[in-house]
């Protein structure tokens, strides 16, 4: 399975498990500077009413697991999948550095939840890694809608240096969001280059935001100087799991 051998790649006590990943972050500043963040995101199709099970193996394999500057998200798909995907998972990390100790899960315990999974999943869907260049952190409680625009942008530094600027410059109307900018390097979905990401309490709360910073002519003049980019996709996912 896709699935299998990109978890392997990780470090969960499975020989060749190391250094993939993404960051839903332990940071606690705006713009992550220090160290890169990368991640690895394999989207699946469920199969009907298994999502609770899903949820249940995630809680058991990771209880307890202390993880290294890492993080593993369990997401479902709410509006804009592709090729019927019914959900993700999203593995975090900081380059250079193994998500969890070599003895954080036994092999039985890595096992059974593999074993669980198969059970569960009808279908294993696309998988693709990238780096996160801007980050901001929130608490995630009560904000678990996550908006994602997949790009294509012209000049990297350019959408950056602008992405931070509006953060900054509507840093109340951000406040308690997650908001976040980075790039896909393999396996880029539906050829989009890099991504924005934002945390919502659900899509109303998202159309609320949009309709107030659009109205605003700063905030349309510093989306205009962030450069040329494309809008390749857009999706809604919930958060079900999050261990970091």
């Amino acid at each position: 399975m896709q699935l299998i051998r990109i978890f392997q790649i990780i470090n969960f006590k499975l020989k060749k498990m190391k250094k993939l990943v993404f960051i839903m972050s332990l940071m606690s500043s705006v713009f992550l500077t220090a160290q890169t963040m990368v991640f690895t995101v394999q989207e699946l199709k469920v199969k009907p009413f298994t999502q609770n099970d899903i949820a249940s193996a995630f809680d058991d394999v990771f209880d307890g697991v202390k993880m290294n500057q890492a993080g593993v998200v369990l997401e479902r798909f709410r509006k804009g999948s592709s090729n019927g995907m019914t959900h993700r998972l999203v593995f975090m990390s900081t380059l250079g550095v193994d998500m969890v100790d070599e003895d954080a899960i036994s092999d039985d315990k890595n096992a059974v939840f593999w074993g669980k999974l198969r059970n569960y999943v009808e279908e294993w869907g696309s998988g693709y890694s990238g780096r996160i260049l801007s980050w901001q952190e929130a608490e995630l409680e009560g904000n678990k809608n996550i908006h994602i625009w997949d790009i294509k942008v012209e000049d990297q530094n350019s959408f950056k240096e602008g992405h931070d600027k509006i953060i900054k410059e509507f840093k109340s109307d951000f406040d308690g969001r997650v908001v976040g900018f980075g790039t896909y390097d393999i396996g880029r979905p539906n050829g989009a280059t890099h991504w924005i990401v934002l945390s919502g309490k659900n899509t109303n709360d998202h159309l609320m935001l949009y309709d107030k910073l659009q109205k605003q002519n700063k905030f349309l003049k510093l989306i205009e100087e962030r450069g040329s980019f494309e809008d390749v996709k857009d999706y809604e996912l919930q958060i079900l799991r999050r261990k970091q």
